[in-house]
């Protein structure tokens, strides 16, 4: 599977090899080819970058007004994004898409015999027998992390010697699939690329300059590359807004770490890998300059864009004002119709309280009608539904209230109070009494019947 993943980069490496002859070259190239397909996504990572850090002010009176209440401040963050149309997580996305391509060009660099090369895991097996049988490599006690890269320059140091053995049939080699070999010269400006950094430069040979110039310059791969990727990062901080004093100290610390981590792995890793940090580096800082420039003038633009169509929105506000004002003054203010949703439900909710007292109402006097009580006058102390409102012995004329009115209202609230309890039973009762009503016509209808066919046997 892995081997499917670093097969691109693989055929890119050997492409740019071919074409260029130089491995230090075809690094570099290979280097400006990622970041030109990658691009699309830094833009997209650094425009977003951009876009929060110039929210900074909004999101600090965000905070100030919701301190304290967590849940509130994450809610109106999330809104003021949907409004500005940004991302928070895609700037953190975009800029983790390096990392594979970084981990596939170091697997390609470390195994150039079976990733860079394709040749299978035996065939490298019987091309290292072979190199030991003539003498050209031995194998280390301890295990070599990166054998493939000195077998790579054995390889190279015997080309000829190679071919004219698989060419003549050796036995050793005959009987592996070589045909996809490569001559790769892993020196680049005298240097060894495939050889690791030494970081003991008191332990090199200064009397040869053959020697301890190529090593002088392994040794300084590291600290150049750490170099431009702290200058790269700090180029990239003061192209953007300032932020805010706990974001400024997050990436100063970041600032400091990654150069160091970047030595550290310079020193334990192949040269080329050094070489790559550089040349990627330096394509990123011109990118982030290209980028800024562009990102800079189109934010500006949208900047203004809102300004103005929030200038323009306070000043529609504000001419609906004085023209209110103006209506107030005139008295030919329209009445305001709340249309709002509650407002709405409100007002639906009234209404179906409003007809279901109308059908309430018609049962009750249904249910009057039925039972033969005439339908009270509305005393003059109600008001609305509560009939006694002003007081049972409320009298408009005052204090003239005579006591057969009295009881008369006093009558008339027990029937409305029991027929408001009875409900479905006063009408059960009727059906009741419609019932026995019906059974004792039906008994005097049967005697009076058998009345008469008794007389007419008699006569």
């Amino acid at each position: 599977m892995w081997a499917t993943i670093t097969k691109p980069f693989a055929w890119l490496m050997i492409k740019l090899y071919n074409w260029t002859g130089s491995y230090g070259l075809s690094i570099i190239l290979f280097a400006l080819a990622v970041n030109l397909i990658l691009a699309p996504f830094m833009g997209k990572s650094k425009k977003s970058s951009m876009r929060t850090i110039r929210l900074q002010p909004k999101i600090q009176e965000l905070q100030r007004r919701h301190e304290g209440n967590q849940q509130k401040l994450n809610e109106e963050m999330q809104k003021l994004y949907r409004e500005e149309g940004i991302n928070p997580m895609s700037g953190c996305l975009w800029s983790l898409i390096p990392f594979p391509i970084l981990i596939a060009l170091y697997s390609v660099i470390r195994q150039p015999l079976s990733r860079m090369m394709f040749i299978a895991a035996e065939a490298v097996t019987g091309l290292q027998d072979f190199f030991v049988t003539k003498g050209w490599y031995i194998i280390p006690e301890k295990a070599d992390a990166y054998y493939e890269i000195k077998l790579a320059g054995v390889l190279h140091e015997h080309w000829a010697e190679v071919q004219e053995a698989i060419t003549s049939g050796e036995e050793a080699l005959s009987k592996f699939d070589l045909s996809k070999l490569e001559n790769i010269n892993f020196s680049f400006l005298g240097m060894d690329l495939g050889g690791v950094p030494n970081w003991r430069i008191w332990n090199i040979n200064f009397s040869d300059p053959k020697i301890w110039l190529p090593a002088l310059g392994l040794f300084l791969i590291p600290f150049l590359s750490a170099f431009l990727s702290w200058l790269s990062m700090k180029i990239s901080n003061m192209s953007n807004p300032q932020q805010d004093s706990q974001s400024q100290a997050s990436m100063q610390s970041m600032t400091l770490m990654m150069p160091l981590m970047s030595i550290w792995f310079c020193f334990i890793m192949p040269a080329a890998m050094g070489v790559y940090w550089i040349a990627n580096s330096l394509f990123g800082m011109i990118r982030d300059v290209i980028f800024t420039k562009i990102f800079k003038k189109q934010l500006d633009i949208e900047d203004a864009e809102k300004i103005a169509a929030r200038s323009e929105r306070e000043k529609e506000l504000e001419a609906k004002r004085l023209e209110t004002e103006r209506r107030h003054a005139e008295g030919t203010n329209e009445k305001n119709v709340n249309t709002s949703k509650k407002r709405i439900q409100a007002n639906e909710k009234q209404k179906s309280t409003e007809r279901k007292e109308a059908v309430r109402k018609e049962e009750r006097a249904a249910r009057r009608e039925l039972l033969g009580i005439e339908e009270p006058d509305i005393p003059a102390s109600q008001v609305g539904n509560r009939k006694y409102a002003r007081g049972r012995a409320y009298d408009p004329n005052r204090f003239g209230i005579i006591q057969e009115t009295s009881d008369a209202i006093s009558v008339e609230s027990e029937i409305d109070k029991a027929l408001d309890e009875a409900g479905i039973e006063l009408s059960a009762a009727v059906e009741t009494a419609e019932n026995e009503a019906a059974e004792t016509a039906s008994e005097i209808t049967a005697d009076t019947t058998e009345k008469e066919v008794k007389e007419e046997k008699e006569n």
